[in-house]
């Protein structure tokens, strides 16, 4: 458990470096989005037959990155249209 949450940390902080532009999202956030796209990346490689969810090898980790910057992109989206609507 602890490292699927270290992993997640990790993933988010990546994301966040290969997303141009500055991120407004909190340390719990990148969390969060890192630990969301390390379940997409690794169900992606799961059914590419490359291991199981779980299981980290580098397709997953790559596919997991990738999850997590799009994810950074929508959660973004989602901030600045909120930040929008109330103005």
């Amino acid at each position: 458990m602890i490292g699927f949450l270290v992993a997640g940390l990790v993933i988010g902080a990546l994301a966040r470096l290969l997303k141009p532009g500055k991120q407004n999202l909190s340390l719990v956030a990148t969390l969060l989005l890192g630990l969301v796209g390390s379940v997409i990346g690794g169900l992606i490689a799961s059914l590419l037959g490359t291991g199981d969810i779980f299981e980290l090898n580098v397709l997953g980790f790559v596919l997991a990155v990738i999850a997590a910057v799009l994810l950074i992109g929508v959660a973004e989206g989602l901030a600045g249209t909120r930040h929008r609507s109330v103005r």
